[in-house]
């Protein structure tokens, strides 16, 4: 008899929705873009169905809108970095609301301007 093992993933449709919503949590209190989905994908990637791709989009994301945020500061004092950082915000507030509802339409999200870090 093969004793092989199965894991079993569940559909959550709503805990992705949640993870894409959790990176709105920046414009409450501050800081916990990239933490928060991160400790939700990390603790669901291998028990919720798509989490892991999810998650990975997310963090991509987060990274992404960090190293374009880092870049602009210094881009403040001639101007354009002002525009850049307002775009950036906008990206961040406008994206993971649409993802959401990719996600809980069962689609696969897409970030714009997501630098692949993760894969």
């Amino acid at each position: 008899m093969n004793s092989e093992s199965y894991t079993v993933l569940r559909v959550d449709r709503s805990l992705l929705v949640l993870t894409h919503l959790s990176q709105l949590i920046t414009f409450v209190i501050g800081f916990g873009s990239l933490i928060l989905p991160l400790i939700l994908w990390l603790v669901n990637k291998d028990k919720v169905y798509q989490m892991d791709e999810h998650g990975k989009h997310i963090v991509n994301f987060q990274l992404s809108i960090l190293i374009y945020s880092i870049i602009c500061i210094p881009l403040v004092f001639i101007g354009i970095g002002i525009l850049g950082l307002i775009a950036l915000v906008i990206i961040s507030l406008v994206f993971p609301i649409i993802n959401a509802i990719k996600a809980s339409n069962g689609e696969i999200p897409t970030y714009p301007l997501s630098l692949n870090f993760i894969s």
